[in-house]
């Protein structure tokens, strides 16, 4: 058995040249990339491409620079600290492309920003309207296509090419969790539907990848259940779970939307322990099983504090990947959480933790959403 796993280890994928865009991103089912190389990666360069990082203030850490060369980054995630000006973000995005360009992974970096709309903006510009207002709209869904035409452009402007948005979860009270901020585009599911597919599909036509998120859905979590800062358990039955929360998302993987974003939330009704994307019953069961989704998944924030009782970054980003997901978001802004999460990656793969089939999978699916965007 050990034998036939390092066999496989050394069979791992081997990236390549991205193949070209070919009008609008359509990666559900995704493709191994071209090789360039003979060599295989090692499992922590491997590790390293399910891994996004971040970074604290204006100027791009040495050590990131390094694990960008050294092929063991996907991508970065921006926030408002990092941005002070397009010329300032450009020329860093022009850093860390150029950094990607020495390593022996060629797939772009996935470069990305939480570009919602309304309050949640990182960058100035479009879209200055919220979800809320676009869903108030007489025509929502043709407000919302406007807004992720915005958004796309807006991004590609400055050199990134994912944006952590649409929001489409279904708001139960006003004034809630994610009403408080505008962020749901609506109180119905119907609405939250086809403004989500119509926002992915317009900003996708911008060679900028879009994100649905939070699965199953945070629309039932009142003001005070955030997960960020600590355990929600959102007790919806069933029944409802899937008739109002996970209602947008057939719509949004029928846009081919390229990356789903797993709430931290637990649900009792899918798995009464695990938050949502640590569980294998969300993950693998309900989004890919029952609604066939063949896309990239990616995390919330791994230092959330709704992950408090399931140890270290490492120990988060190995369960994550156990239970189905893709992409491990590392956005405390410190380096060393990324470097952390890549080295409990590679660790949990060349001792057969981690299945190596299932994490090639993983990381196939990441090289192909790379190798379409900007």
């Amino acid at each position: 058995m050990e034998a036939d796993r390092r066999g496989v280890l050394k069979n791992l994928l081997v990236l390549g040249a991205a193949a070209p865009l070919a009008g609008v991103l359509s990666c559900t089912r995704p493709h191994p990339a071209q090789a360039q190389s003979q060599a295989p990666l090692s499992p922590r360069q491997l590790a390293g491409q399910r891994v996004i990082c971040s970074y604290p203030g204006l100027t791009v850490p040495a050590a990131l620079l390094q694990a960008i060369t050294a092929g063991q980054a996907a991508g970065v995630i921006f926030f408002g600290g990092n941005i002070s000006s397009e010329a300032q973000i450009t020329s860093v995005i022009g850093q860390l492309i150029q950094a990607q360009q020495h390593s022996p992974v060629s797939a772009p970096l996935l470069l990305m920003t939480d570009q919602e709309g309304g309050e949640v903006r990182r960058l100035p510009g479009a879209p200055a309207l919220s979800q809320k207002q676009i869903g108030e709209f007489a025509n929502p869904a043709a407000a919302a296509s406007q807004a992720g035409t915005g958004a796309g452009q807006n991004l590609a402007r400055v050199g990134m090419n994912v944006n952590l948005a649409p929001v489409l979860d279904v708001y139960y009270q006003s004034g809630n969790f994610i009403d408080q901020y505008q962020r749901s585009y609506s109180n119905q599911a119907s609405v939250v539907a086809s403004c989500g597919q119509a926002f992915i599909t317009a900003q996708q036509q911008t060679s900028v990848a879009a994100t649905a998120k939070h699965f199953p859905g945070l629309g039932a979590a009142t003001n005070a259940q955030n997960t960020d800062t600590g355990p929600v358990t959102l007790t919806v039955p069933l029944s409802e779970l899937r008739a109002k929360d996970e209602a947008p998302y057939p719509a949004a993987i029928a846009a081919r939307v390229q990356l789903i974003m797993v709430s931290w939330a637990i649900y009792p009704a899918l798995d009464a322990t695990r938050p949502a994307g640590l569980s294998p019953a969300v993950v693998h069961g309900e989004l890919r099983g029952r609604l066939g989704y063949q896309g990239v998944t990616i995390t919330d924030a791994l230092e959330a504090g709704a992950l408090t009782a399931f140890g270290s970054y490492g120990q988060r980003a190995v369960l994550a990947a156990q239970a189905g997901m893709d992409l491990l978001l590392c956005s405390a802004q410190d380096p060393s959480e990324g470097q952390a999460v890549t080295s409990a990656l590679a660790s949990a793969l060349d001792s057969g933790q981690l299945n190596p089939a299932t994490f090639n999978a993983a990381v196939q699916r990441v090289t192909a959403l790379r190798g379409v965007v900007r």
